[in-house]
């Protein structure tokens, strides 16, 4: 994979493929490498700074929650997220009836599950399968969370039934994702682009911020004639080549000029890690 004029990988970005408007990498696919396997890490340290340089990543944290809560207008999640809530204990909170304070790590974990399950339209079979419980206990789990974020349920109906109706739904900026298997008579195709329907316009909305973050970068980086460069975009993060003498201001500026993209109602938050390698950079 190395290419023999650079002596560095190179990856290809592909705008049309990921229904969502992700940008899909392959050839290799450096977004597919786990961050949670030793083996994957193993392979993050290979990705090196040249001498007198750092890798400098900047990824917004908890994108698609914030999303969904800015979507749904869910008073619960927008006032956690207001108050720079830990939004997974706030979830555990309400789940398990303890005290915030009171939640341990195992709580945590799964109503960490919980959160981002939904967002993909997890089924209480699914969310039992997954944390290798019950599933009449994964159930009792969703109604909880459903009383406790009632504005989430009543925006995944809504968003289920515009699609339905319109065949597509948007983005917060209006770029359209389409789901013409919604209407299908096949149950499971059905069921998919129920699922789809849900979790496009959060998964869309985050392929947007992060392009017009590309943008914002670039344009600062050249406006500033700085050296850094923007080598890599992993889903909800960047990742730059920063010159030692850079490093300061660009650790600065990166989260700012992230988190000004677009102004929702819950504060964006991006967080920066640097490192002599990818792997440290987190």
């Amino acid at each position: 994979m190395i290419n023999p004029h650079t002596g560095r990988v190179h990856t290809s970005y592909n705008q049309a493929v990921a229904i969502t408007g992700r940008l899909a990498s392959s050839d290799p696919n450096l977004q597919n490498i786990p961050v949670r396997t030793q083996e994957g890490r193993r392979i993050r340290e290979a990705f090196i700074a040249p001498e007198g340089s750092h890798i400098v990543s900047a990824d917004y944290s908890q994108i698609e929650l914030r999303i969904m809560a800015h979507l749904s207008q869910d008073a619960g999640m927008l006032q956690a997220f207001a108050n720079k809530e830990d939004i997974h204990r706030a979830t555990a909170a309400e789940v398990f009836g303890v005290a915030k304070d009171q939640v341990d790590s195992e709580q945590r974990r799964y109503a960490k599950v919980i959160n981002f399950g939904l967002i993909y339209g997890m089924s209480a079979f699914g969310l039992a399968q997954n944390l290798n419980i019950e599933r009449s206990a994964a159930a009792s789990y969703i109604e909880r969370y459903f009383a406790r974020y009632p504005g989430v349920r009543a925006y995944m109906d809504d968003t289920r039934a515009l699609a339905k109706q319109q065949g597509f739904v948007e983005t917060y900026f209006g770029r359209r994702l389409w789901v013409p298997a919604i209407n299908s008579a096949n149950a499971m195709q059905r069921a998919g682009a129920e699922r789809a329907a849900i979790n496009a316009p959060m998964q869309g909305t985050a392929a947007d911020l992060i392009k017009l973050a590309m943008i914002a970068v670039q344009n600062w980086l050249v406006s500033e004639r700085l050296q850094s460069k923007l080598i890599m975009q992993v889903h909800d993060e960047l990742v730059l080549e920063v010159p030692d003498n850079e490093l300061e201001l660009v650790k600065q500026k990166l989260p700012e000029l992230m988190q000004n993209v677009a102004k929702l109602d819950v504060p964006l938050l991006a967080e920066v890690g640097v490192g002599s390698n990818w792997e440290g950079a987190h």
